[in-house]
């Protein structure tokens, strides 16, 4: 089972990420959900200089984006969003995106349930189909109740997925299981072979090794199932403002190519721009202790 990384949590150019996780034992990248700011070619270029393969993307719904909407536009245009990533993904070789049906940091519902479910299995099943004949597969990815009011558990995902079609899948993330779901181990056995991505941070979102999960049942559970990998980190170090900081210095003052976007994400998601030194603990933190368990 090898190892991924996400490179939403940092603003930096590309080949600062490869270049910090090529030596850590990283595989395969999970390349942020912005299709409009990457030359595929170009990307292509970097990742085969450092040796690293696509395994996929996540979508950023952020704003307006959201495959339930009640205005028609803006799920059409959410759909189209997706597809963006989709034909992203597929230029780069990878397998699959992630997908959070609605919009993140919206909590409250817009319309009634049945409305919203027909919604969002309609929008689902046009991505499904583009993805499908673009050979990516799609994980519905449910979040924690504070970031979204629309599946935050497994088993709500799973329902979507098989909604949406037979080879649409799920993607979990142990952070949002922690709080979610009553056994964890038991919603992954459940997904079985609709397991299509794993997500991996701590209880308290720092780096796996910095909080409580117990990573060797956890990675032992994930084997049962058969799945294969990759595990893909996606920490969010929350940062502490008060003098009982254990980081001092870590909060990177003057971030460089931090898009308006990008920092409300960043924000929304309980940190802030790192400071370069932090953020490489942290990655290097992951990568010692899922390495040996894998």
């Amino acid at each position: 089972m090898p190892l991924a990384i996400h490179n939403w949590m940092r603003a930096e150019p590309l080949a600062a990420t490869l270049a910090r996780i090529a030596p850590l034992g990283y595989e395969y990248l999970e390349i942020q959900g912005t299709p409009a700011d990457y030359d595929t070619t170009e990307v292509r270029g970097l990742l085969k200089q450092y040796g690293i393969k696509c395994w996929g993307s996540v979508t950023l719904m952020l704003g307006t984006r959201n495959l339930l909407a009640v205005d028609e536009a803006e799920r059409a245009a959410s759909v189209q969003y997706v597809k963006d990533i989709i034909t992203m993904v597929k230029e780069l070789d990878g397998r699959m995106v992630s997908v959070v049906p609605g919009t993140v940091g919206k909590i409250m519902p817009g319309a009634r349930p049945e409305e919203e479910w027909e919604w969002a299995v309609a929008s689902m099943q046009e991505c499904y189909e583009f993805a499908q004949a673009a050979g990516v597969r799609l994980g519905i990815e449910p979040i924690n109740r504070f970031e979204t009011y629309f599946v935050n558990r497994g088993d709500q995902a799973l329902a979507l997925a098989e909604a949406t079609g037979p080879d649409c899948g799920v993607c979990l993330d142990i952070f949002h299981m922690n709080i979610e779901e009553q056994d964890p181990h038991d919603t992954i056995r459940r997904a079985g072979d609709r397991l299509v991505g794993f997500h991996v941070a701590e209880n308290n979102r720092m780096a796996p090794g910095m909080g409580s999960i117990d990573w060797p049942a956890l990675v032992s559970t994930l084997k049962e199932v058969g799945f294969t990998g990759p595990l893909s980190v996606e920490f969010a170090a929350p940062v502490d403002r008060t003098p009982a900081n254990p980081y001092p210095g870590n909060i990177d003052t003057d971030p460089q190519g931090l898009t308006e976007e990008a920092r409300k994400f960043l924000e929304d998601h309980g940190s802030s721009a790192l400071t370069e030194e932090f953020y490489t603990m942290l990655t290097r933190t992951s990568a010692e202790t899922l390495l040996p368990l894998l």
